[in-house]
């Protein structure tokens, strides 16, 4: 188990490659049970104006009707991103919400189930998948049941997808036309071997994996200023270990 300021660091190299990974957005929503992605949300608006809405939260989400209004708005195409993560995530930027072994009859392990997951999946044109826990059962090279499928047959129109996949130990890129992700950049305390030894997938990466950039001295005062007093509404645990941290 690391150290509590070795997961400070890591929570902050991922804060920092999902904010890369907004930039440009005027518009993200954010789902349920996603502190970390919905801090990051909160110091994309706090930095540039973009527009949030936040599932759970009754101060940043305008909706009054729960998921079915973020659908309305993603189906519309007014969502610039998104965040999503699974039980298992693989290769292919399947993801398996569902649970482990084969459905439905013999599942050994259940998960809390798709929600409108495969649909944002295909009208959300920035999708950033995201995992805290890296490990090879978790990034498996195929996972038991695809809930939301990372790519589509060229026949079928879609206009949404994922971008990124950022975990514990790393981020990577997804490349949409070959159904591939690329190691793009490795947490502080991890390195190319000790992200192979941990990814049950295969996937391509540069003969030298730079180090995930950090956030700036600015962003880090608003991250454990404004944002952890914003996200604190509605994932209080969270937002407690933010402050501990700073």
């Amino acid at each position: 188990m690391r150290a509590p300021d070795q997961t400070a660091s890591r929570r902050e190299a991922m804060l920092a490659a999902i904010l890369r990974r907004l930039e440009g957005c005027g518009s993200i929503a954010v789902g349920a049970a996603s502190p970390l992605p919905g801090s990051a949300a909160l110091l994309a608006r706090a930095k540039w104006g973009a527009r949030v809405l936040m599932l759970g939260s009754r101060r940043h989400n305008a909706f009054t009707d729960g998921g079915r209004e973020l659908f309305d708005l993603a189906a519309q195409g007014r969502l610039d991103a998104f965040f999503l993560s699974g039980g298992q995530i693989d290769g292919g930027a399947n993801i398996n919400l569902l649970g482990i072994g084969r459905y439905p009859g013999a599942l050994r392990q259940r998960f809390p189930g798709s929600f409108g997951s495969a649909y944002l999946y295909f009208l959300v044109p920035r999708v950033i998948l995201f995992r805290e826990e890296h490990e090879a059962r978790v990034f498996p090279e195929r996972v038991d049941i695809v809930s939301a499928p990372g790519t589509s047959p060229p026949e079928i129109y879609r206009r949404g997808g994922p971008v990124a996949l950022v975990t514990g130990r790393c981020a990577f890129a997804f490349d949409r036309a070959s159904g591939r992700f690329a190691l793009e950049t490795v947490h502080p305390g991890e390195d190319a071997a000790s992200v192979r030894a941990a990814t049950g997938f295969a996937y391509d990466a540069p003969a030298q994996v730079p180090e995930t950039a950090g956030l700036t001295p600015e962003d880090r005062a608003l991250l454990y200023g404004r944002v952890a007093a914003e996200i604190a509404e509605t994932y209080p645990r969270f937002a407690a270990g933010l402050i501990a941290a700073a």
